[in-house]
């Protein structure tokens, strides 16, 4: 199974042709012209980007899997303040 950020970055490549496409599509078939649309792909490679930072900054802080401790100790639990044991 694919995660999320994997996916972002595998469905990249298509979704920029797709969009190329279909601002192709629209210089042949409408009155706008490439000229006129092509910041589109500046917002498309936008949210792309925006999509694969905001899944790694989830995943970043996303809670423990069901075969993790509930709430582990910190790695100085033992020690006493003012360092005497």
């Amino acid at each position: 199974m694919i995660a999320g950020n994997d996916l972002i970055c595998a469905v990249r490549g298509p979704i920029i042709l797709i969009t190329v496409g279909t601002l192709f599509a629209l210089d042949h078939f409408t009155r706008y012209g490439f000229l006129q649309t092509w910041p589109v792909l500046l917002i498309v490679v936008g949210f792309l980007s925006l999509a694969r930072r905001s899944d790694s900054r989830w995943r970043r802080y996303a809670p423990p899997g069901p075969g993790a401790a509930p709430n582990p100790a910190p790695p100085d639990a033992g020690a006493r303040p003012g360092g005497v044991a």
